[in-house]
């Protein structure tokens, strides 16, 4: 089985690189459900405001969230999409994974086949 990717290596690794950070998921998690703004997000963690803009950046270069001028603020806004793009990539590595682990299997019970005929010829002889 071959992994169909539809994003390039680099932009896998920026994509797992911002997942990879308890506070960057839960920045997706809140701007999924609605656009907030970075002071609102920077109001609900124990860091600077530039830490939770960093984060943000991070976020926005692997296309996770997206961010758009509102008077002014910055409001930041979940990308679904980008969601389901890394859910099937992990999908189809569980898959090629499944595979692997059913072939292991297969050859384990012929194995155990092929050891059993054997000791079973032996008493026989």
């Amino acid at each position: 089985m071959v992994v169909q990717i539809e994003l390039s290596d680099d932009e896998v690794n920026r994509l797992f690189r911002a997942l990879a950070d308890a506070t960057r998921r839960d920045i997706v998690r809140r701007t999924l459900i609605s656009a907030v703004s970075v002071s609102q997000l920077a109001d609900s963690y124990a860091m600077s405001f530039a830490a939770v803009q960093k984060h943000v950046a991070v976020l926005e270069e692997s296309g996770l969230v997206t961010k758009e001028s509102r008077g002014r603020e910055r409001m930041v806004r979940g990308e679904p999409d980008r969601i389901r793009q890394a859910q099937r990539l992990l999908d189809e590595f569980e898959q090629l994974w499944r595979s692997r682990i059913d072939r292991l299997d297969a050859f384990l019970h012929e194995s155990a086949a092929e050891s059993a005929d054997i000791s079973a010829d032996e008493k026989k002889g």
